[in-house]
């Protein structure tokens, strides 16, 4: 039996038209992605490597139609014309946790945004989903100052996951780690995808860290892969 297709990235191509000189400036049209084409196999973890100003984030970007971009992406063959259930873990943690909040309310809140269970299905299911990723339950009333890099990457994966996504885009998740945690992470990454049958996409521009996690590995330059 042929191995599934989870998404198919087809004639992708990408660009970004700036105005040189002021408002009046001639538009300059810089090409970003040309022409990719790429499959993802349903549960495997597949690697996206190559040096910073690639593409890689574009690309990540077009999956989940936060830009516009020409070609096909199809999730499962079929176009997906709002926004997919596609998640992804950023590089910089705090940048995408609300440091006023709590880790509670932070995990509960996408639950809330998509009408999820009551309030006590909704403790239950966060309290399992930060043990999937090795926290104990206890860190709900934390906030992010008070927990490690590794501890913020941690409950990144977790608000991700909260949701069931079928895909999760990693884009440089253990870039701003030191050696130790960003290793720790890659684990957690191989465990989760074991356990959960989760399809990963691993962007980094480390490519040891790329050859290490993933069944199959692209390099894309000049964006092109």
């Amino acid at each position: 039996m042929p191995e599934t297709a989870l998404l198919s990235i087809r004639n992708v191509s990408c660009s970004y038209i700036s105005k040189r000189f002021g408002l009046f400036g001639k538009k300059e049209i810089k090409p970003v992605l040309k022409n990719i084409n790429l499959e993802l196999r349903q549960g495997e973890i597949f690697g996206l490597t190559g040096k910073s100003g690639c593409g890689k984030t574009t690309l990540s970007r077009c999956i989940l139609k936060l830009i516009d971009y020409e070609g096909e992406i199809l999730l499962e063959g079929q176009r997906e014309e709002k926004p997919p259930p596609i998640q992804m873990v950023f590089q910089e943690t705090g940048a995408s946790l609300n440091p006023i909040k709590n880790i509670g309310w932070l995990m509960e809140e996408p639950l809330i945004i998509h009408r999820i269970g009551n309030k006590e299905e909704r403790r239950r299911k966060i309290d399992r989903m930060l043990l999937r990723v090795g926290l104990d339950p206890s860190y709900k009333t934390r906030r992010i100052h008070e927990l490690s890099g590794g501890q913020k990457q941690r409950v990144c994966i977790a608000r991700s996951l909260i949701l069931s996504p079928r895909l999760l885009i990693a884009d440089e998740a253990i870039s701003s780690l030191d050696v130790s945690a960003g290793a720790q992470i890659l684990n957690l990454f191989r465990e989760l995808h074991k356990s959960m049958e989760l399809t990963i996409l691993f962007i980094s521009h480390n490519r040891d860290a790329v050859e290490y996690i993933c069944d199959r590995m692209a390099v894309m330059e000049g964006g092109r892969l």
